[in-house]
């Protein structure tokens, strides 16, 4: 426990928003101005607050004890909210080395302290004081406290610490220090604004189809953290949705992306969106409390009936990249031969109104389950999305099919006798397991060279982009099907 502050020392006991202006101290802001705060998910946030500042004409000396832990000081802007009198920052320190136990022992290396201890007497335990000299606090990058015991030295500590009174400037949590100068006395609203670390946001969504049919429910939450050494009470919550550039101290430019999607039409909208620069702004509707350290979930869309298409894709190719080499990829009869016998599936979803969405979707984890015929959810995969704005596709891998299996091998390769042409062909064979017949689509990359076409082939195919091909094979039950196709490359 600390004791009381010994004459001449000054504690400070700041609740957030706790100003002092000279000699007088004052709260700010009131209930009635909560903390307006925007969220991106690259776990930073832009706080706005509004503060009352009581001010003497000229320079006015300002502590600010109700920022977050992790503000980023140069980020500041002061400005008055009635434009009736100029506010000028001259100056500003920011400490942010609040008191700890560690702290204190730092501060006090080289005093001798008392230490409590609680000794056992054989009928119950007794409180006594023990004294001694504190050699190293442990504080910082230090390895460990070490005190001296009655003339002896010791690591850790012999007891519980009893401190004396706080220093001047000792602060019990950030602070800022600002030589502020303005042109007109009085008392006036101003608006405080910051970036922050700590705070960020992101989106989930729940799919959940029936035992059969291809509809489905979508049901998407939005998670805020705040983890910023701040609690903030009836804030009013905004989300920040696009691709928005934020360089971090000491490391390469990164990207950060947010968005979120809107709530079911016909029911209570806890999240609103609108058009913001280039990027999609949301707010959610209901002021809310953010505790420091605490993980809060808002339901943001609400949708059924959504009209979902279930994919098989079949990309036989082992290779997964290629050398920038074309003449090493020509030579090598053997490149790209290695076949993968998985097929994929996927889940493809119009975001469109017809399709009961229809508003941009963030970027975010999607969960897939499927009910049983008798009503059990299991979960059957989960992947992630990119924004999608209205009106586009999107399509989620969710997993390898069990009844579904392909074999691609190579069944000819001929260079031709100059080197300047090459003629490949390949066989893929398609095996259903499965009661009821499926479509697998079939992915071709053909990566020996950008000059090519298919000589021969058994099935049509749809040209993807300038080095894919796809074929659509209808596949019976308990059947197989067999595609081959001859490629002529030349260069």
């Amino acid at each position: 426990m600390v004791s009381p502050a010994r004459a001449g020392a000054v504690l400070l006991l700041a609740l957030p928003g706790a100003w002092t202006a000279g000699q007088e101290v004052s709260t700010s802001p009131s209930p009635s101005t909560p903390a307006a705060i925007t969220i991106f998910n690259g776990g930073f946030a832009v706080v706005r607050q509004t503060l009352s500042l009581n001010l003497k004409a000229g320079i006015n000396h300002i502590t600010f004890t109700g920022a977050t832990a992790h503000i980023e000081p140069d980020s500041i802007i002061l400005r008055d909210l009635e434009k009736r009198r100029k506010l000028q920052i001259l100056e500003q320190n920011y400490r942010n080395d609040p008191l700890t136990e560690d702290r204190l022992l730092f501060l006090n290396e080289g005093k001798t302290l008392e230490f409590r201890q609680q000794v056992w007497d054989g009928q119950g335990y007794q409180e006594r004081f023990v004294p001694a000299k504190v050699i190293r606090s442990g504080y910082g990058n230090q390895p460990g406290a070490i005190v001296e015991v009655e003339g002896h030295l010791q690591f850790g500590l012999p007891g519980e610490p009893v401190f004396p009174g706080l220093e001047q400037d000792t602060i019990l949590k950030p602070t800022l220090d600002w030589a502020l100068k303005t042109n007109k006395p009085g008392n006036s609203p101003a608006e405080l604004s910051y970036v922050t670390s700590g705070m960020e946001w992101h989106a989930d969504y729940n799919v959940v189809a029936a035992p059969k049919g291809d509809t489905v429910d979508l049901v998407g939450w939005i998670t805020i953290e705040n983890k910023c050494g701040r609690e903030f009470e009836d804030a009013r919550i905004k989300l920040m949705a696009g691709d928005v550039h934020k360089i971090a101290s000491n490391l390469p430019m990164i990207v950060v992306s947010g968005g979120i999607g809107y709530a079911a039409r016909n029911a209570l909208q806890p999240v609103t969106e609108k058009a913001f620069d280039e990027y999609h702004l949301y707010t959610i509707e209901r002021p809310t409390t953010l505790h420091d350290s605490e993980s809060k979930q808002v339901e943001f869309v609400a949708a059924s009936g959504i009209k979902s298409s279930r994919l098989y894709i079949y990309n036989g190719a082992a290779a997964s990249s290629y050398p920038a080499d074309y003449e090493q990829i020509r030579s090598d009869a053997r490149y790209g031969t290695e076949s993968n016998p998985k097929v994929w599936v996927m889940q493809e979803f119009r975001n469109s109104k017809a399709n009961h969405l229809g508003m941009p979707l963030p970027k975010g984890r999607v969960r897939f389950y499927r009910r049983d015929d008798q009503g059990q959810m299991e979960f059957t995969g989960e992947n992630s999305i990119d924004h999608t704005p209205a009106d586009e596709t999107f399509r989620v891998y969710t997993g390898n099919a069990f009844d579904i299996v392909g074999k691609r091998r190579q069944t000819d390769y001929k260079m031709g006798a100059r080197r300047h042409a090459l003629d490949e062909s390949f066989e893929i064979r398609l095996r259903n397991h499965k009661q009821e017949a499926v479509e697998v689509k079939v992915v071709e990359p053909l990566y020996r060279g950008s000059n090519w076409e298919i000589s021969q082939k058994t099935s049509p195919y749809r040209k993807l982009d300038s080095q894919t091909i796809e074929f659509a094979v209808t596949i019976p039950p308990q059947g197989e099907q067999v595609v081959t196709y001859t490629v002529h490359y030349w260069w």
